[in-house]
């Protein structure tokens, strides 16, 4: 007979199925609406760390106590097929101009087996922090990939669906609902066997 608790462990979604959402709050000048279609080959750096506090109680010689220290966040890198869109770089760009703080909301959704949203971690006040142009190479005939690198105020977890807070103000959409945003997907679209005609998992559109 099977064992009932193996029948309750929902199956592992796979890295390949992502999507990225960033919503533009002051969208500057030269980043139109929608501002990229392109897919992300990755997406790294959704983590969150606690420093913890240690401290030794008088007399007590065989134990330690911990308290929660500050939370830190990690940098998001993502990846994509370079494309004739430079709306990322106009983004960066206008970042780099004094007296303009130019943050994004962004949400990025991991798909299921069934391309079904089922996670989405949700970055709050992104700021773009590094550009990166693709490695060329004449003897290689790859799919020329540029690199962005963003940070974020916080990073929050909840099922795919949920909505913001109200100080986001914007749920899980696959396109642009507000009057500027900027989309890229890496999921949906993206097949199981990363096909060759995506090269390497991009699906520029």
């Amino acid at each position: 007979m099977a064992n009932p608790a193996f029948e309750t462990v929902d199956p592992p979604y796979t890295a390949f199925r992502f999507e990225v959402v960033l919503n533009l709050d002051d969208p500057p000048p030269g980043v139109t609406n929608p501002a990229c279609h392109a897919a992300f080959a990755e997406c790294d750096g959704l983590e969150m760390s606690i420093e913890p506090k240690m401290i030794r109680s008088g007399g007590d010689n065989q134990r330690q106590q911990h308290f929660i220290g500050p939370t830190s966040y990690s940098q998001l890198t993502l990846k994509r097929g370079m494309t004739a869109n430079l709306d990322l770089w106009n983004w960066f760009l206008a970042t780099t101009q004094t007296g303009r703080v130019s943050t994004a909301q962004g949400q990025v959704t991991l798909w299921d087996a069934d391309g079904t949203p089922r996670i989405t971690f949700m970055l709050e006040d992104c700021l773009p922090v590094k550009m990166r142009a693709p490695a060329l190479n004449a003897k290689d005939g790859q799919v020329a990939i540029e690199e962005m690198q963003l940070v974020y105020a916080s990073l929050d977890v909840k099922p795919a669906g949920s909505s913001m807070n109200a100080s986001i103000g914007f749920g899980v959409t696959a396109g642009f609902s507000a009057s500027a945003s900027l989309s890229v997907s890496g999921g949906p679209g993206l097949s199981g066997s990363l096909d060759a005609s995506a090269s390497a998992g991009l699906n520029i559109g």
